[in-house]
């Protein structure tokens, strides 16, 4: 069974379609064992809690330094075993010490298709109001490995939403919430446990399942 953390900010509609996947047993043996949040009072952890997640939470503001809040949140992800980390509308950037700590072993879930709209600054509305004020016809999400540049590791799953006319920049992050987001990143995470993921320089290559994985 693979040891899954999931960080997380906000409201956490990406940790419960991984919370879902995993009852529904598409994470391929991957079981989540920890969110931890950035921030007290984020309702992911009131999601984690009702799933039987424990959860915890380190936050920047509260370490005297970056290298303490580095210590922290590694004691963290130590302390419950995590194999793989997940970052589920998690807004804070993670130090190279993090990265290198966990390399090739940390996921992102972006809500754009990078390498639009992303970056240091990119994030939750902003991507979208960005995407609007271009007049894109196109938009929608990637999961990607984390690196020491924002959003600037190894893609591995990209989904295309359509831009609607009348889209304001909320009615159009919740489509790619549901049309993109919430699909890609429990598939990602399967086949990260599946072990079907090789990383060559900045490219993520997904291997074909094997003859037993193709019956089941």
């Amino acid at each position: 069974m693979l040891r899954i953390a999931v960080l997380v900010s906000g409201g956490g509609t990406n940790l419960q379609a991984l919370i879902d996947a995993e009852r529904r047993g598409e994470l391929a043996g991957g079981k989540i064992v920890r969110v931890i949040a950035s921030r007290p009072g984020a309702y992911a952890l009131e999601r984690a809690e009702g799933a039987g997640i424990p959860g915890t939470v380190v936050c920047r503001k509260d370490c005297a330094s970056p290298e303490e809040f580095d210590r922290a949140l590694l004691a963290a992800l130590e302390e419950c075993g995590a194999e793989l980390v997940v970052l589920a509308g998690y807004l804070s950037i993670l130090s190279e010490t993090v990265v290198t700590r966990y390399a090739n072993r940390i996921l992102n879930i972006h809500p754009a298709l990078i390498p639009s709209f992303c970056g240091k600054g990119f994030y939750g509305l902003k991507v979208h109001e960005a995407a609007l004020a271009c007049g894109v016809k196109v938009t929608g999400a990637t999961v990607h490995f984390v690196n020491e540049i924002p959003d600037g590791g190894a893609i591995l799953l990209q989904k295309a939403v359509e831009v609607l006319n009348g889209d304001t920049p909320e009615t159009l992050q919740r489509r790619v919430m549901e049309q993109a987001e919430w699909e890609l990143l429990p598939r990602a995470v399967a086949l990260f446990c599946q072990g079907r993921i090789t990383i060559e320089g900045r490219r993520a290559l997904i291997r074909e399942a094997d003859e037993h994985q193709r019956r089941t």
